[in-house]
């Protein structure tokens, strides 16, 4: 156990130097449009409805750091995974290393885990100064990790599948972007059509926006979706070490 801790640490360190080395420029680039949705959808458009019985600023902040777990902790295990196999040719020397496929996997990424975290705690921080949330339990950081969890591993399934640099950003245009704007980051489920919510209820965000806003808000809060976010993170962690094999040959 000690051993794999230490393989974890490891992989996990050169990310994390070159985080530190960049932290400024990094977290200034990860804030930009959180605060722009932040001051267009709640503080502009948004100021003075109502939904769900909650100001529309309450009600989206939860669903902004959603999507700043999601971005940044897939942008930042994926880009960078995906940069030092293609372009650097560096990941070679971290597959010939006396490393088990699992601390790869999991020091990978948890580098978009702990950028995840950074990034939705300082939005959190920006968007209590516009409007302190009324209620946040312990379910909140746990729903937040969850979710960069299970993004991070998506993004190292991808970076370790794509075999050139427009399929890294096909990708991206075609799934992660989407989800973004559809899996009730900016609006209410409920009024969105019948026939739509299966799909969006196929979505991980979906889930991780309802977890968030319940615990932020004080709604009752939705075990299923925490269920369903776990039961993401654990299939594509469980997707990365078939990724790996792939890119090995």
């Amino acid at each position: 156990m000690l051993e794999t801790l230490q393989d974890i640490g490891t992989v996990v360190w050169v990310d994390l130097r070159f985080l530190r080395r960049n932290l400024t420029k990094t977290m200034a680039l990860t804030l930009i449009a959180p605060v722009l949705y932040l001051l267009a959808f709640g503080y502009g458009l948004g100021r003075g409805t109502l939904v769900e019985g909650y100001s529309y600023l309450d009600f989206v902040i939860p669903g902004i750091i959603a999507l700043t777990a999601m971005t940044t902790a897939f942008n930042t295990s994926g880009l960078k995974l995906h940069v030092d196999r293609l372009f650097y040719k560096c990941f070679d020397e971290t597959l010939m290393a006396p490393v088990s496929p699992f601390s790869i996997i999991v020091g990978k990424a948890l580098i978009g885990v702990v950028r995840g975290l950074m990034s939705s705690a300082a939005i959190l921080a920006v968007a209590l100064a516009f409007s302190p949330l009324p209620t946040m339990n312990l379910l909140f950081p746990l729903s937040l990790v969850l979710t960069c969890f299970a993004f991070s591993f998506l993004g190292v399934i991808v970076a370790l599948l794509a075999k050139t640099h427009q399929d890294m950003t096909l990708f991206m245009s075609l799934v992660i972007l989407p989800m973004s704007f559809l899996s009730g980051t900016f609006f209410s489920l409920s009024q969105v059509p019948d026939a739509l919510i299966a799909v969006l209820y196929a979505s991980p965000l979906t889930h991780a926006c309802l977890c968030l806003r319940a615990s932020a808000l004080g709604q009752p809060f939705p075990w299923l979706s925490l269920a369903v976010l776990m039961l993401f993170g654990a299939a594509f962690f469980g997707l990365c070490f078939v990724a790996l094999k792939k890119a090995i040959r």
